[in-house]
């Protein structure tokens, strides 16, 4: 159990929490680099797709993108183009609806969807017998939440979680409170909203239109079609139900949380302290600047910093 000092120093003119998190997303993803693709059938008749990117490893690394991102996401390729220069083989998924077609069923994704990594990892662990698990903003939550239910996969090894909202209930106020968050708000709201009139479409009479268009918050978003959709009761019984933060103390690999202190997106109680977890397998990093999902580094190029910490921290877990 500990909180790292962090080494990340932000450049001059991106050490502000919107400037690294918006710049960032504009810096160039490396060229796609998948050796292979496959399609995962799933015992309810969905599918999730998969991309490999293999050469001869015996050690995998499970990269979980953010809202609304994809397994091509600039954030998942780099990490993904860092890790193989690391001799690690690596695998990259869509969440359900988060591919170029919809997916069969009503239901999506969500923030706690750790069923679907699960099957993930026990179809990976068939060839791979070291997996570890980076998730990034929402995938950072999947990831902590699987590795603290019981039991994760004796194959999964480690964990890296980049500016994961912990506390579901206090980053959507953020997301909604904020009037400097508007920008955001509305990108996620208009592919979720996008997303939600297409099963509208596939699933006549399922879901209310009228309703859908009048939603004006996040959380608006997901007490009408995040949580009945997915079993909860309302939005706040999905927030609890769904976030990480009480899973922490159950997670028994070496796993790191990097948020930085200026994420736009993130609140309070997505910083747990160490001594409040008391998991002495758990490093928290919160750097004061580097945004969401963002930690520019101007030193090698328009690179992400975060790729350099999370092969740095698997070499101090042992994986050389």
């Amino acid at each position: 159990m500990s909180e790292t000092t962090s080494r990340y120093r932000a450049p001059w003119l991106l050490k502000h929490g919107h400037s690294a998190t918006i710049l960032t997303s504009f810096f160039p993803a490396p060229a796609a680099t998948w050796t292979s693709g496959e399609r995962l059938e799933l015992p309810d008749g969905d599918f999730l797709d998969l991309a490999w990117l293999q050469s001869g490893q015996r050690r995998l690394a499970i990269l979980s993108h953010g809202l609304e991102g994809s397994l091509n996401a600039p954030y998942i390729r780099g990490m993904a183009r860092q890790l193989q220069s690391n001799q690690w083989d690596v695998l990259a998924w869509n969440y359900r609806g988060c591919g170029n077609i919809p997916n069969r069923l009503l239901r999506s994704y969500h923030s706690g969807e750790s069923g679907d990594l699960r099957r993930i990892i026990s179809h990976a662990a068939q060839q791979y017998p070291q997996i570890i698990l980076i998730g990034f903003s929402l995938g950072g939550n999947i990831t902590l939440k699987y590795l603290g239910e019981a039991p994760s996969h004796p194959a999964v090894q480690a964990g890296i979680a980049i500016s994961a909202p912990v506390d579901l209930a206090s980053s959507a106020r953020q997301l909604d409170g904020r009037r400097s968050n508007r920008l955001y708000q509305a990108r996620f709201l208009k592919t979720l909203r996008q997303k939600t009139l297409v099963k509208a479409s596939l699933f006549p009479g399922q879901v209310d239109t009228a309703r859908l268009a009048a939603i004006r918050t996040i959380r608006e978003f997901d007490e009408q079609v995040t949580a009945p959709w997915h079993g909860f009761s309302d939005a706040a019984d999905y927030y609890a139900r769904a976030s990480s933060l009480p899973f922490l103390p159950a997670i028994t690999v070496p796993v790191l949380l990097l948020n930085a202190q200026n994420d736009p997106l993130l609140d309070r109680p997505c910083f747990p302290s160490p001594r409040a977890i008391g998991n002495p397998r758990l490093t928290f990093e919160y750097p004061a600047a580097g945004g969401h999902l963002g930690f520019p580094d101007l030193s090698h190029g328009l690179r992400r910093w975060h790729e350099q910490r999370a092969t740095d921290f698997l070499k101090e877990s042992g994986f050389d």
